[in-house]
């Protein structure tokens, strides 16, 4: 049984009578252990839908169901569900960090002592043991997220919604975010991701689902979707530019020289070129690939 099932999801809404689809069948799954980047611009129905999926917007048509629970049939389903919010709005800023925890897990459900106790484990794992007693507004923006993200697991959901968990932080804060995630999807958590970060998001998905204008345009492996938009040629780096009969040979075969740069157009070419340059000192090889901000500007900015 899949973690998250969000099945042709609908929504319209209506301005003077007049009707403004923002979603329009969408469906995603997601499954124990799996990051998936949910990503779109802004007014493509990324937040409606996960408005639905959370429980918080009742959908025109189609299915959500979070552990095989409808979140608006069946608030048990609520409890299999954590959430970090964009700019810590998951957190009570003029508590302290024992408290958000013991809060929240008593909102959760939990008793005070069990709350208590699962606080105080989270407070340790995430390195916040020493700030337990320190309002939220006095802690770095690291440390808010740290224990945004504590909050978010204080009931132990199956499925967590992450809402640009690293926007604003440093390089360190980011890293240690980034290991964060990496943690709790090894645990076995299904991991829905929003950001407007590409290289986050890349670097932490399994998959990636785009939606335009309230459609799924894409919804892709992470590495197969990159492989599909990447190209077929190789740049080599020389150390000094080619002369002579060298060069006369590459030029034959269809290779672009620039400089100290050369571009082979296809894979087959490679090893003969290789082969030529041998044994001129190389400084890189790469292929054209595509990043997923590439991909992502390329479907979103397709006329619909």
């Amino acid at each position: 049984m899949p973690v998250l099932s969000a099945q042709r999801l609908r929504k319209v809404y209506r301005d003077k009578k007049i009707e403004v689809p923002a979603v329009r069948d969408v469906s995603l799954v997601l499954s124990a252990g799996e990051v998936l980047a949910f990503l779109g611009p802004n007014g493509a129905g990324k937040t409606t839908t996960i408005k639905m999926i959370a429980g918080l917007i009742l959908p025109d048509a189609g299915q959500v169901q979070i552990v095989g629970r409808d979140p608006h049939r069946d608030s048990r389903a609520l409890r299999s569900l954590g959430a970090v919010l964009e700019g810590n709005r998951n957190l009570y800023w003029r508590l302290t960090c024992e408290e958000n925890l013991e809060y929240f897990g008593v909102l959760r459900g939990l008793s005070r002592r069990v709350a208590h106790q699962r606080g105080k484990a989270l407070l340790e794992r995430f390195g916040l043991t020493e700030k337990r007693k320190t309002v939220v507004q006095a802690l770095s923006r690291g440390m808010q997220q740290k224990l945004a993200i504590a909050v978010s697991l204080i009931h132990d959901p199956q499925l967590l919604l992450l809402d640009e968990p690293t926007l604003g932080l440093d390089v360190e804060a980011t890293q240690a975010v980034k290991a964060l995630v990496r943690e709790i999807a090894a645990e076995g958590r299904a991991i829905l991701l929003t950001t407007h970060q590409l290289d986050i998001a890349e670097e932490l998905s399994d998959r990636v689902a785009i939606i335009r204008q309230g459609e799924i345009v894409a919804e892709e492996a992470t590495p197969e979707l990159i492989r599909q938009f990447s190209g077929s040629a190789y740049h080599i780096e020389l150390e000094s530019p080619l002369t002579g009969d060298r060069l006369q040979k590459i030029d034959a075969l269809g290779v672009l020289v620039q400089g100290c740069t050369l571009t082979v157009p296809d894979s087959s070419l490679l090893y003969p070129v290789l082969d030529i340059l041998n044994p001129l000192p190389l400084l890189s090889i790469t292929r054209d690939e595509a990043s997923l901000t590439d991909i992502f500007l390329k479907l979103t900015r397709l006329k619909a």
